[in-house]
């Protein structure tokens, strides 16, 4: 029994009675935890009666016990035995069965959506045998080796770790000797010397051939996708997105349908609403011929998703259906992965969608508008760091800028910088202190670095759902996808428009809201956003911008349900008024050290280092006037509001000379024998006064007391400012912070 035990805990270190695998049917969206968003909305579309490839899912327990440990918990094997028996069942064929293979995908689905960081892989079952039987039963003998071909390359890159160049290269050298544009033009001889091909280059970089049982291909997938958890990129993107680290990734084995049997099938992504803009309509991209990962790779340029109501008016309908069911029932903007496999429409994924910042805004009072949420839920759909991003300045429409070309707008905003192609750069140059677009033919996961680094982002292939328009909106970075007419050589380093070339290094500007490309730097200007805080845009105006009105309308809510009063930081005039424009309800601190930086800090070093009290006096006069100048001003901009202000509280080496600048100055004089009296006072004062950690010294309360007269200097600008104030019929709300108070006689002191 205790071996049992110890056998037990040693291979999973999991309760007994765990369950790790789920039926589609079997979940729902509340398991997001466990299942993953990927399994719980597959089996939430179930339960909806939406038309889901069957399949199951592996728990996101089964990947923390398999990370923890390094191996599989014991239970798991025979819990996917007996749901893939069960799916054997339901489909009618067995996995990689050689006269009519089942195929299954597996693909990883984490709580919080990771778009492109962990694996995926599709095709399993597919094998030397079972490929003849695929090419039967579906009458399509190309498509049964393209989709052999697909499979040897993404197990290879992902299960065996094979260089994935190695097989874009001997792609485009087969494209190249049949004079092919695009793989489609390959025939089924060209893909069976292709998967030949690639077999040899798993040989030889994996060491060991390509799998032919099918259940190994499938447990090997499976631990590729565990471990596809922890990848560097894996980990940079959840820093990025603040995902804990200890979550795992749930695993979905869904039976295949296929979107490459022909020009009646293909693959596409679709959203409820513009996940750019927010506008409601129909959005996404469609590929016909082809499997989801083309799509979402951006390596061939899809149609718009309206397309498709021309190309299959059947499909099309059925798809805008669905979208308003699932829009209505998870009452939010949906992103959607499909696949039409001959004429019949499968969902492959749905989940609440990401979406950029004026998005974000503009869709939550949509939705309050159609009943569907609340204004408490609307505010729990926003937050303060997208109100940020649409506070960033855009191009300015009327400036002059020599257009380079127009690809997809992606994600808005207004970025510029010097034009790298590969990420390595952009991060190189990034920390250097540079703006950088990153300017590459497709992203990967492998260019979140270079993403994070960049300003913007600019590709000339895919669309709206490619890696890099879903990667930009997320992180909110400026986006352009899809600019065909921009030829990019990341080879040679450069991008080429016509007859203009753009090296490495030149500097180019990106409109993510338009997507424009623009050569050089085009001026920007504030956004609507800041303009409408600013006073000098209203919303309901004529003329107002329509994210105006739902910034202003979020606002608002906010302000009906908020406890909260919130104060700013100011300590001029301008910067009051600014604040109050922007709501603030008062001056929570005005920092008065503030007020003595610049032409004015040498009053506060005459002050510091006055040896006589006829010297402190006169310095304490020269100050009085423009603090109480000063006070009468900030209370004017805050009229009727608090204005706290706290005393005097100067780090001394911030008010005082160098010590090493003036050492020096000293030492070279006295050599010269040119003795310099006020530098040698300077010095001896400086040298008593000189810390080791200015920070937690002699400043706030304690300065106050060893200055005499200086926080009574103060108080006195500010009573007079506030009589001042009451005399013109303000209302001044004045109230005093004593700084950095350590004991209480130190309060009693200055209080007194």
């Amino acid at each position: 029994m205790s071996e049992s035990k110890d056998t037990h805990v040693a291979a999973g270190n999991a309760p007994q009675d765990q369950k790790f695998v789920y039926d589609f049917t079997e979940g729902n969206k509340d398991l997001k935890g466990l299942l993953g968003g990927k399994g719980a909305n597959l089996a939430e579309m179930t339960n909806l009666g939406l038309p889901v490839p069957p399949g199951f899912t592996i728990t996101s327990e089964a990947c923390k016990v398999y990370l923890a440990t390094g191996t599989e918990p014991a239970a798991l094997r025979d819990e996917v035995s007996a749901h893939l028996d069960a799916l054997e069942s339901a489909m009618g064929k067995k996995l990689g069965q050689a006269d009519d293979p089942l195929l299954v995908s597996v693909r990883s689905g984490a709580k919080f959506s990771m778009p492109g960081m962990m694996d995926t892989v599709l095709n399993i079952g597919l094998s030397d045998k079972s490929v003849a039987g695929l090419a039967k039963q579906s009458g399509d003998e190309r498509f049964a080796w393209d989709s052999y071909r697909r499979l040897i390359q993404m197990f290879g890159k992902t299960v065996l770790g094979v260089d994935g160049d190695h097989f874009e290269e001997a792609l485009e050298d087969a494209k190249r000797v049949k004079k092919a544009a695009t793989d489609i033009d390959l025939d089924a001889a060209d893909l069976k010397k292709l998967v030949k091909q690639f077999k040899k280059i798993v040989t030889r970089d994996a060491g060991r051939d390509f799998p032919q049982d099918p259940r190994e291909q499938m447990d090997l997938a499976i631990r590729s996708v565990f471990e596809s958890w922890n990848t560097d990129r894996a980990k940079l993107y959840r820093r990025q997105e603040r995902i804990p680290g200890d979550l795992g990734t749930a695993v979905n084995i869904c039976s295949m349908v296929f979107g490459n049997l022909g020009p009646d099938s293909g693959t596409g992504v679709a959203f409820t609403r513009d996940p750019a803009s927010g506008h409601q309509g129909v959005y996404g991209d469609y590929l016909q011929n082809a499997q989801g990962e083309d799509v979402v790779a951006g390596i061939r340029n899809t149609v718009p998703l309206a397309d498709l109501e021309a190309i299959d008016k059947r499909s099309y309908d059925r798809l805008m259906q669905i979208m308003e069911i699932l829009e209505t029932h998870y009452r939010d903007l949906c992103d959607i992965e499909f696949t039409i496999e001959r004429g019949e429409l499968w969902m492959l994924q749905t989940r609440v969608g990401k979406r950029t910042a004026g998005a974000a805004f503009r869709i939550a009072t949509q939705l309050v508008d159609q009943g569907l949420i609340d204004e408490a839920e609307a505010l729990q759909r926003v937050n303060g760091a997208q109100l940020a991003q649409l506070m960033f300045p855009r191009f300015d429409d009327g400036a002059k800028a020599e257009l380079l070309g127009r690809g997809i707008a992606a994600s808005p905003g207004a970025a510029v910088g010097k034009a790298v192609f590969d990420s390595y750069t952009a991060v190189k140059w990034s920390r250097s202190g540079e703006r950088v677009i990153l300017i590459r033919r497709e992203t990967n996961p492998d260019d979140l670095d270079g993403m994070l680094a960049a300003e913007g982002i600019l590709t000339s292939r895919g669309g709206k759902t490619s890696h890099a328009a879903v990667v930009a909106r997320g992180m909110g970075k400026t986006c352009v996808c899809g600019a065909e007419e921009l030829e990019v050589d990341t080879k040679r380093r450069r991008m080429t428009v016509g007859k203009t070339v753009i090296e490495e290094g030149d500097l180019v500007s990106v409109d993510g809201s338009t997507g424009k490309v623009y050569l050089g730097e085009v001026p920007v200007v504030p956004s609507p956003v800041v303009e409408y805080f600013e006073g000098r845009m209203h919303a309901g105006a004529d003329d107002a911008d329509e994210l105006v009105e739902a910034v202003h309308r979020m606002m608002a809510y906010a302000d009906r349900r908020r406890r909260l009063r919130v104060r700013a930081n100011a300590d001029n005039t301008e910067d009051a008024l600014r604040a109050r424009r922007f709501g603030a309800q008062g001056i929570g601190l005005c920092r008065t050290e503030h007020m003595f930086l610049g032409e004015r800090r040498s009053m506060v070093e005459k002050l510091i280092l006055a040896d006589t009290d006829d010297e402190r006096e006169q310095a304490l006069k020269t100050l009085l006037p423009l603090q109480r100048k000063d006070f009468v001003e900030l209370f004017e901009a805050m009229d009727g509001l608090p204005v706290t202000v706290r005393l005097l509280d100067p780090p001394l080496h911030e008010f005082l000379p160098d010590i090493t600048e003036l050492s020096v100055r000293v030492a070279l004089a006295e050599s010269r024998e040119d003795h310099n009296e006020n530098d040698l006072r300077l010095l001896q004062a400086v040298h008593k006064l000189h810390e080791q950690n200015p920070m937690l010294g002699l400043r706030g309360v304690r300065l106050g007391l060893v200055i005499p007269g200086l926080f009574a200097m103060q108080v006195r600008a500010i009573a007079e400012a506030a009589a001042e104030r009451k005399h013109a019929k303000g209302d001044p709300r004045a109230e005093i912070m004593i700084p950095l108070v350590g004991t209480v006689q130190e309060l009693e002191i200055v209080r007194d």
